[in-house]
């Protein structure tokens, strides 16, 4: 049965120990029916204590958790279905500290297990933004003023967002990346990653943009201080506050995971009562990540 809604009430109703999660992800683990990964046989006995399937010709064993980002959780399933809850159906989200108090686990195993869960809120690149998109680039860290313009400071993280805006007007979608410099090269990634062909894009008069609008259909407005792209610039702010709200400092290394958190909640701010359900369902069917691999990776 799909959990929906974003009380803590019926989620803890729900989900009040580690045999109700493991039930949970077996569900959604062999919605389709089980086949041994050893020997490809379909019949099982379930073994009552971790509900793995136990298949009736190798004995191969397997749990719900296994081959999945749950796999090898140290500090229990209760806990980490309340982890994801937190980072899904709530609107900022927590800092890993926070969540190594809230749910009495040491602040790098928070740490780590937080980015399994932002490695499942990645994009899968099928849903390309349409119609009317805006596009802007950007900085974050070091110290933030007022003034406009690109920041030759190093020690500001280059980012690119992209926005899609309804008939309305308001914005529908967002994605964000890291850049390496404003060269029409940096700048193009999000397009190729996040912006579908017949996009109508709005961008200022960076002369970045010049070269691409021989492959995309973009427009080239003076930015007026922000005005004549207010929607992308509010969610820009909105962004920022987030990430310096909640989190005191990011690592360039892993900005790019925290843009995808960000992205990953406001594109299903319509579909909130399911959003812990969906992320469920992407950590089940993604590959386990170890520690030192989130700690590498870019």
């Amino acid at each position: 049965m799909e959990f929906k809604g974003e009380s803590i009430i019926k989620f803890n109703e729900a989900f009040p120990d580690d045999k109700a999660c493991l039930s949970y992800l077996a569900e959604i683990k062999w919605n389709e029916g089980y086949q041994c990964k050893k020997c490809g046989h379909d019949k099982f006995t379930v073994r009552k204590k971790n509900l793995a399937r136990d298949c009736n010709r190798c004995h191969h064993i397997e749990s719900p958790t296994a081959g999945t980002l749950f796999h090898r959780v140290r500090f229990g399933v209760r806990k980490a279905f309340g982890i994801v809850f937190e980072m899904s159906a709530t609107t900022k989200g927590l800092s890993s500290s926070q969540v190594a108090r809230r749910y009495e686990i040491s602040r790098p195993t928070a740490w780590g297990f937080m980015h399994k869960v932002r490695k499942a809120m990645e994009s899968s690149h099928n849903h390309p933004l349409e119609g009317a998109v805006q596009v802007d680039e950007f900085v974050y860290g070091g110290k933030e003023t007022l003034k406009q313009g690109r920041s030759k400071d190093t020690r500001k993280k280059k980012l690119i967002g992209a926005v899609e805006l309804t008939e309305e007007g308001k914005v529908k979608r967002a994605y964000f990346q890291k850049i390496v410099d404003y060269s029409s090269q940096s700048l193009e990634s999000i397009f190729k990653d996040h912006i579908g062909d017949n996009a109508q894009v709005l961008t200022d008069k960076w002369t970045g943009y010049g070269p691409l609008a021989e492959t995309y259909q973009i427009e080239q407005k003076y930015s007026d201080k922000g005005g004549s792209m207010k929607q992308i610039h509010t969610i820009i702010h909105q962004l920022k506050s987030w990430l310096r709200s909640v989190y005191s400092w990011v690592h360039e290394q892993h900005i790019s995971k925290y843009l995808d958190e960000f992205s990953f909640r406001l594109n299903r701010s319509l579909f909130k009562p399911s959003i812990f359900h969906r992320l469920i369902e992407r950590m089940s069917r993604a590959k386990p990540i170890t520690y030192q691999m989130i700690k590498i990776s870019n």
